[in-house]
């Protein structure tokens, strides 16, 4: 399968025809090429993209939004093939991409469809001074998005929704280790009659292509979701161009849990939390504190669920988790795993890897559930993005907020109890961009999603990424 460059609504190879090979994780073998795009396939990206432009930024309001109802409506009908293509490059379960990833991408365009139709301007009648000022939010121009591979096309029209909505025309990078659903996304936006140039997606490695997107001249703004050490490189090169940025990093992030919780919803959800899409989600909640009134129970319960968990082939439909995204990203995790009792950790549960039958070069790992005695230690300061969670007990709240907060990360937190000035107390107290309490990865598209710290600086989501997407100016008028 030869994967090709999305330019001006039209496919075609890089320029320099320099080539990338593709890796199906459930068996490790090489199943297709994409493009290792350069500088010249996003100067030729940038240049069509400002000719679109012109158009596109006066297209109406519901234009835009009709056109991107229709991609929508696009994606809903190759439900099935989008979710094959979606588990053979990135290792997950098919049944997983086929009720969440794909779903949500779908979601994605009919929100911001809709959104962008309510996304209103302000006006302020300055009394005795005969004035009124009004807000214009007008589109930015040429924007880039880079995507990661964990959530491929979830993530990616999580960022190309709302700045299509808004007017401008796109720069996109899918990351270049899953592919495959972006280069499908073209024919479906084709098909529902974008406009030529007003979504180019350029692939490649993040050092070739992912470098000329951020630091092209005309490319205004850059969306970002990834590693934390990729976005403190990607602020450094646009930050001094004065370019608009939001960086959605990674998370370390806290799972506390107190003896008066639900305790069988919140036993189903952890293991949940702790495990989705073989943990390579950003959200996943990898520490996780559990008051010491019920912490042996828990273990033995949690543990025992795991163990229930199955590994193996990601097309078929028991199966729980898939293969990891590649090999180089198993080895890392695999680190980690053997550094445990160094890190005066012990094995609970998994910590190996698994041959599965029909597969044996696929990428595949246990579940791994891990004992540790210091929150200060490497399992629980960085981030794994695998599936590996710690457990530690804790006695008091204020012990548990201390460590839930000592770490360079702030993406979400997720607490558990029926104690509603405690839940106020803790939700104002910790340093998270999100805060979820007996419950686990509810999204409403409405709010805003982002981090602190490391994890990073902006809001995606609702009428937040709108207004990133777009330039605010104020307009004066004396009468």
């Amino acid at each position: 399968m030869t994967i090709q460059n999305f330019v001006n609504g039209e496919y075609s190879n890089p320029i320099n025809n320099n080539w990338i090979d593709n890796y199906c994780p459930a068996n490790g073998k090489i199943y297709g090429q994409i493009p290792n795009s350069t500088e010249e396939d996003i100067a030729l990206a940038v240049e069509v993209a400002e000719v679109a432009f012109k158009s596109w930024s006066t297209t109406t309001v519901e234009k835009r939004s009709t056109i991107l109802l229709k991609i929508a409506e696009g994606i809903e009908s190759r439900l099935d093939e989008l979710a094959e293509a979606e588990s053979k490059d990135n290792g997950k379960p098919v049944n997983l991409a086929k009720s969440v990833d794909i779903p949500r991408a779908a979601s994605n365009f009919r929100f911001f469809g809709h959104a962008i139709t309510q996304f209103a301007s302000e006006s302020h009648d300055s009394t005795g001074q005969n004035a009124l000022n009004y807000t214009l939010r007008q589109p930015i121009g040429i924007v880039g998005c880079i995507s990661p591979w964990n959530l491929p096309l979830y993530l990616f029209t999580w960022k190309i929704a709302p700045a299509l909505a808004a007017g401008n025309c796109v720069i996109a990078k899918p990351s270049e280790v899953t592919p495959m659903t972006a280069f499908l996304l073209g024919e479906i936006c084709n098909k529902a009659g974008l406009p030529k140039g007003v979504l180019n997606i350029v692939h490649g490695l993040g050092s070739n292509t992912g470098q000329a997107i951020i630091a092209h001249s005309k490319i205004k703004a850059i969306s970002f979701t990834g590693g934390t050490k990729t976005g403190a490189h990607i602020a450094a090169i646009a930050a001094p161009k004065f370019k608009k940025l939001s960086l959605e990093l990674g998370g370390k992030n806290p799972n506390i849990i107190f003896a008066d919780c639900d305790y069988e919803d919140m036993l189903n959800t952890t293991v949940k939390s702790s495990f989705a899409n073989q943990g390579q989600i950003c959200l996943c909640g990898s520490r996780v504190f559990v008051e010491r009134a019920i912490y042996d129970k828990f273990k033995t319960d949690f543990i025992n669920k795991v163990s229930q968990l199955k590994v193996g082939d990601p097309g078929m439909e028991e199966t729980d988790l898939g293969a990891l995204v590649s090999k180089d990203h198993l080895k890392k995790v695999m680190s980690y795993i053997e550094t445990a009792e160094q890190d005066d950790g012990t094995i609970l549960y998994g910590g190996q890897e698994i041959s599965v039958e029909g597969l044996e070069n696929g990428y595949y790992l246990m579940p791994t559930v891990i004992e540790v005695k210091n929150n200060s230690c490497k399992l629980n300061q960085e981030e794994i993005f695998g599936p590996v969670v710690t457990i530690m007990p804790f006695d008091t709240e204020k012990e548990v907020l201390s460590m839930a907060n000592d770490t360079t990360y702030g993406l979400s937190a997720t607490i558990w109890t029926n104690n509603l000035k405690r839940t106020m107390r803790m939700s104002k107290a910790l340093e998270s961009g999100i805060v979820w309490v007996n419950t686990w990865m509810m999204r409403d598209l409405r709010t805003p999603f982002g981090g602190m710290k490391n994890s990073g600086v902006g809001r995606e989501g609702g009428f937040e990424a709108l207004r990133f997407f777009t330039d605010t100016k104020n307009v004066c008028i004396q009468y």
